[in-house]
Parts: structure tokens; C-alpha cells; sequence
């Protein structure tokens, strides 16, 4: 297997391939929507690592949810479209449940 990343483009897949690659745990990005004028925190990457590659996923908006996980997005106190950091880091736990994941933030690790 080589080094660098694979960038995985379906949900769906992406579950496919943690439940193929049996990692222990996976981290999560909220980024800034760089489309966005506000730079609201609404797009979601997801990175499982294996051996010397990397798999990523990339979650953004489609109205008030993320497009492919359907992560609700929630208005802070300026009125700008975020994701709920609790609330993603619950959600991901609960979809990956079965595989006894540990999911962890980029900013936490």
C-alpha cells in the first residue's frame, strides 16, 4: 500500500470502508465553508487512517443539513449556520456503534 490519501465520495462507502478497515477510532474536522462569505463552521471532514494512507470524507451544507450524513446545522448567536461540535462527535458515535469506535476531534487530540 502506498502513502497519501484517498478521498472516499459517498457515505455510504465511507461506512463500507471503516467497517472493511476495522480502524479504533476515527477523527473529525469542523471547517469553515470556504463558498461561504461568513465562513461558517459547516463542513465536516472525516478521517480514518490505516496503515500509511488516508481515508477522507467531506460532508457540506444542503440547507439546514449536511448533504450526505444529514448532521442538523444550527444558527449561532451572529445569525451564521454551524455545526453543534456534541452534537457531531454523538451522532458519529451512534453510527459507528457497532464497530466500538472512538471518535475524537482534530482540535482535541
Amino acid at each position: 500500500m502506498s502513502d497519501g490519501h484517498v478521498r472516499v465520495r459517498n457515505w455510504d462507502e465511507f461506512k463500507r470502508v471503516v467497517s472493511e478497515k476495522k480502524p479504533k477510532s476515527l477523527v473529525y474536522v469542523l471547517e469553515q465553508n470556504a463558498l461561504s462569505p461568513n465562513k461558517e463552521l459547516t463542513t465536516l471532514r472525516i478521517i480514518l487512517m490505516d496503515d500509511k494512507r488516508y481515508y477522507i470524507f467531506l460532508d457540506f451544507p444542503k440547507g439546514q443539513f449536511l448533504r450526505e450524513t444529514g448532521i442538523p446545522l444550527h444558527k449561532d448567536k451572529n445569525g451564521l449556520w454551524n455545526l453543534d461540535e456534541d452534537e457531531v462527535k454523538g451522532i458519529l458515535k451512534k453510527v459507528f456503534e457497532k464497530e466500538n469506535l472512538e471518535i475524537f476531534s482534530f482540535w482535541t487530540t
